[in-house]
């Protein structure tokens, strides 16, 4: 029987766990939830007996790591910055390990002990990030392997789940709005026509485009962080045009505000 460790059961958890819990009998797996709220964890697992809900602090180094080394996988969805202090006792107790989140300085610098262990510790398997990067290369693979040679990559996600919004960013939220946030105080970079280009996080959200989508209608897209951290894992050094943004539902100005 494996055993699968995942930290938080809040809400960006919940169609996770229950994937877990429909497959685990099936697959012959023992699923522990962890969180600081247990009744919250309980919850999300319902009367499944092969779920089992604990008591999680990160910060109690003791617990953590006892429930590190008794599982065969963790699966990390506490705020992303405390992956790391996972990741490293999931790297000390050979432990397997995968986040949604993107891969942090703290978190890349373990890539080289887990390869030499032999160790899945694995980020970026959302669904942005995460599939927008298994259609990207699919999509560039199957382009150079015709022998044909890109001029412009741009890569686009949102949280497109109704047309009604009631937020400023214009659009519906599946994670934590803070995060959203946070991705917008920092400056933005892209490449247009060879030339790198930045956008300052006081116009993030003005300097937009419009997308118009056969069937579904027209969108707003604002540059997502720092595009320029794809020209290696993507393979488009040549590419004189790249850019990752993120889509709305284009926002209606109201007298005396910005749009």
């Amino acid at each position: 029987m494996k055993k699968v460790l995942v930290l938080g059961a809040g809400r960006s958890a919940s169609t996770l766990i229950q994937y877990l819990m429909k497959e685990a009998e099936k697959e012959n797996w023992q699923i522990s939830v962890g969180d600081v709220d247990l009744e919250l964890a309980a919850k999300k697992i319902g009367k499944n007996p092969r779920g089992k809900a604990i008591v999680f602090d990160v910060n109690n180094a003791d617990l953590r790591e006892k429930f590190v080394k008794e599982s065969d996988l963790v699966i990390s969805l506490l705020p992303v910055h405390l992956h790391s202090i996972v990741a490293r006792d999931c790297v000390h107790f050979k432990t397997h390990m995968v986040t949604a989140s993107y891969i942090s300085t703290d978190m890349a610098a373990l890539d080289a002990v887990a390869k030499k262990e032999g160790l899945v510790l694995l980020n970026e398997l959302g669904v942005d990030p995460g599939i927008d990067h298994m259609s990207a290369m699919k999509k560039i693979d199957e382009i150079k392997n015709k022998g044909g040679k890109l001029l412009s990559f741009k890569s686009y996600c949102g949280a497109l789940i109704s047309p009604e919004f009631n937020n400023i960013w214009g659009y519906k939220f599946t994670w934590a709005p803070k995060n959203v946030i946070l991705a917008g105080q920092g400056t933005a970079k892209y490449i247009k026509d060879g030339m790198v280009h930045f956008i300052p996080y006081n116009r993030l959200f003005l300097q937009t485009e419009k997308i118009d989508i056969p069937g579904f209608g027209k969108f707003e897209a604002y540059s997502n962080r720092d595009s320029l951290n794809y020209i290696e894992p993507y393979g488009l050094q040549e590419v004189p045009n790249l850019l990752r943004g993120t889509l709305r539902v284009p926002v209606i100005a109201k007298p005396g505000t910005h749009s």
